[in-house]
């Protein structure tokens, strides 16, 4: 069965999560250049800092969270390199592989800039949200095609 096309309210939904999330990329795009580092630096840093169980994530790991290519990654991380933000080691468990770390520098920006951004989703609580289901069905049966 093929799906139930959009209603108004669908498209209405998914403009205003779009406008949303928009927004707050934008404020995360400010914040970052105050601080001399492009949102996605800082998406690096965040993401080495919060891999699950660890202060570290290697190289395939970043590219995933990011969503981006390696080969992409790894230019990412020689930038942030250049800037002292973070820093290769060699693998623990596996020598061909590359930890990223940060650096004392890294931190802080990191710490500065995570404290903004948490305080920017906090003043989008209620506002800020991902439809539901009963949301992006509104139209269906109602004949509001």
């Amino acid at each position: 069965m093929p799906p139930s096309p959009l209603s108004k309210s669908d498209f209405e939904t998914l403009s205003h999560f779009r406008y949303q999330l928009r927004r707050f990329l934008r404020f995360s795009e400010e914040a970052t250049h105050r601080h001399g580092i492009t949102h996605l630096q800082y998406q690096l840093l965040l993401h080495t800092r919060g891999f699950p169980d660890r202060e570290w994530a290697t190289v395939s790991e970043l590219a995933e969270r990011l969503q981006a290519h390696h080969h992409g990654v790894v230019s990412l991380i020689s930038r942030c390199e250049k800037l002292g933000l973070v820093q290769r080691q060699v693998g623990r468990n596996d020598r061909r592989a590359v930890e990223v770390h940060l650096t004392p520098k890294g931190n802080d920006v990191l710490n500065a800039l995570a404290g903004q951004h948490r305080d920017e989703l906090l003043k989008l609580q209620g506002i800020f949200r991902v439809p539901g289901a009963d949301e992006l069905d509104a139209g269906a049966g109602t004949g509001k095609r």
